[in-house]
């Protein structure tokens, strides 16, 4: 796949030397409570390499990018599509910030950003999807932001930190992307 260069990040290919960046998250708390239950016991070293190496051999139904710094191509996170629809040209996006340090200062919304572009304009995809704990109110501005909308909710399925919340879903069509491009 190509780059995709943004104005402080790049969306690149994965790579080998990723993995220590990748173990740096894949176990952290503070990261995986927001992401899906693949994170709810401890990722081990294989588990790691083995999704990497999924990655860097490529397949039909899953493709993604880094997130890195534009400068230095250093790791940020990831955002991949994965469930990729080619029928009916839908995908689910997957997103994690995987460096704190990078965390709330935007990189997020660049990134989803380049992917639309990328999925609606040279991909040809008519819809992205995705779905996000209704507690996690900072992916769902960022998502908001980026112009998905709500599609539906599922109440009370999912269960963390002593207590029940909802399921978000959330999804963006070529033409909704196409008319906020346009009103910029």
């Amino acid at each position: 796949m190509a780059r995709l260069i943004g104005e402080r990040i790049m969306l690149r290919e994965y790579r080998k030397e990723d993995l220590p960046y990748m173990r740096k998250w894949v176990n952290d708390i503070e990261i995986t409570k927001y992401l899906s239950n693949a994170f709810l016991y401890p990722h081990t070293l294989n588990n790691t390499e083995e999704y990497l190496n999924t990655m860097l051999e490529g397949s039909t139904n899953a493709k993604g990018f880094i997130i890195a710094n534009k400068e230095t191509e250093g790791y940020i996170g990831q955002i991949d599509l994965i469930k990729i629809d080619w029928v009916n040209r839908v995908a689910t996006l997957g997103i994690v910030i995987g460096t704190k340090d990078y965390l709330n200062k935007g990189y997020g919304t660049e990134a989803i950003n380049l992917l639309l572009d990328f999925v609606f304009n040279r991909l040809n995809l008519h819809k992205l999807d995705l779905e996000v704990r209704a507690y996690n109110e900072r992916a769902i501005k960022c998502y908001k932001k980026c112009g998905f909308k709500e599609e539906g909710r599922i109440r009370e399925n999912h269960f963390i930190d002593g207590k029940y919340t909802d399921t978000i879903f959330m999804g963006v069509l070529k033409r909704e992307y196409e008319e906020k491009s346009r009103s910029k």
